[in-house]
């Protein structure tokens, strides 16, 4: 990927538009990148221990070099890490270490170190500046993009946190290359998510293109990426705090969410969820007569063949109806969901209880056993799905 030219993506919000640039071996020369972003020496480096192990070191000679004072700041792995307490670790890190208003933090890892560093960033003295450096493909396809930064409450998934935006999000493709193959497919998830919600032309390259995704081909992945990132920027700049069309990227998510809460963040991880979540709000979709099967279908194939399962972990249907009462897409106690129409169109609607029990009993009932595109005993998650259901 080193002779790939830098590509850049603006994100347009006034007064608070950043840039994302995208280009390989990027890492090594971040410390210069911060010149125009921050006049403070200080820079806390918020990462966890696996991303620290691979790039810690090289961040921070990068910073050193450009002249810094980079102070890291190391986390456990996981999504189980996004809570207040992790909150509380970060400030009195930057309290002790002295950051000031104009001090910077680099979230430098995954969709979860993104998370809590902007939220940190977002209360400490009111707010510091933060820059984004995802490592992980969920992370630069989506969670860095945006301004959503928070943890999680036990009762939901992102339940407390801010809309914060970074000063730039900072995208270096090679460090996918690291990334374990679990994580990579799991990203795609996200990807393909973006084709179903906004670009049925996108959709269509990943469906030819999915075979040299699985292997990390440059001109794919780089693609990929960008497009991703351009139809985040685009509907963000469209609705910055999710009032209106910035919803429509929660597609996938309401059920997603909630499975990953029925599972406590262990079972599964956030890209395999939404993978889940994709097939299975299309076909309630198509349960509620707002899309067709041949949409399902071809969602469910794509899923599939980026080697994720569609499959709903054993629970109830009232555990599942629960958890997704808890999460923060809910409005006046009703679940709002987000369905396609078709490939690259999707509608927002609220769905009742009663229609979604009775899709749940249809597919997913005593008896009833789902199709899935993995062969049996191959889900990742599907034996500590099953040792939890007497707790769901």
């Amino acid at each position: 990927m080193a002779g790939v030219a830098e590509q850049i993506v603006p994100v347009t919000l006034g007064e608070r538009s950043y840039d994302i640039v995208l280009h390989p071996g990027l890492l090594a020369t971040v410390g210069n990148r911060l010149s125009a972003l921050t006049t403070s020496p200080k820079i806390g480096v918020v990462t966890d221990r696996h991303v620290a192990s691979r790039y810690l070191q090289g961040t921070l000679r990068s910073l050193c070099k450009a002249g810094y004072d980079p102070t890291p700041i190391i986390l456990p792995p996981g999504e189980r890490t996004k809570t207040l307490g992790t909150i509380a670790k970060i400030l009195d890190a930057l309290a002790r270490h002295k950051f000031e208003r104009q001090s910077l933090l680099l979230a430098l890892g995954g969709g979860v170190i993104g998370d809590v560093t902007g939220f940190a960033a977002a209360i400490y003295q009111r707010g510091i500046p933060f820059v984004q450096v995802p490592t992980t493909l969920v992370a630069q396809v989506d969670s860095s993009v945006g301004g959503k930064t928070g943890v999680d409450h036990r009762l939901g998934k992102n339940l407390i946190g801010a809309f914060y935006q970074p000063r730039a999000v900072l995208i270096d493709p090679l460090t996918l290359r690291t990334l374990p193959r679990r994580e990579w497919m799991a990203g795609l998830a996200e990807v393909i998510k973006y084709g179903i919600i906004a670009d049925e032309e996108f959709f269509a390259f990943l469906e030819q293109k999915i075979p040299a995704l699985l292997k990390l081909e440059e001109e794919p992945v780089i693609h990929a990426i960008k497009r991703s990132c351009e139809i985040k920027a685009q509907v963000v700049a469209a609705d910055e705090r999710e009032s209106d069309r910035r919803r429509i990227l929660n597609y996938g998510h309401t059920i997603g969410h909630a499975l990953e809460s029925l599972t406590g963040y262990r079972g599964l991880i956030h890209g395999e969820a939404v993978g889940i979540g994709l097939v299975q709000e299309a076909d309630l979709a198509c349960h509620m007569g707002l899309c067709g099967r041949e949409v399902v279908e071809r969602i469910r194939s794509l899923v599939q063949r980026a080697g994720l399962s569609e499959r709903v972990p054993q629970t109830s249907f009232a555990s599942l109806w629960g958890a997704m009462q808890h999460d923060k897409k809910v409005v006046g106690g009703r679940v709002i969901g987000v369905w396609p129409a078709r490939i690259g169109e999707v509608v927002i609607r609220p769905i009742e209880q009663q229609v979604c029990a009775a899709w749940f009993q249809s597919k997913h009932g005593r008896g009833s056993r789902p199709s899935s595109g993995r062969q049996p005993g191959k889900h990742p998650v599907r034996r500590k799905a099953r040792a939890r259901r007497k707790t769901l």
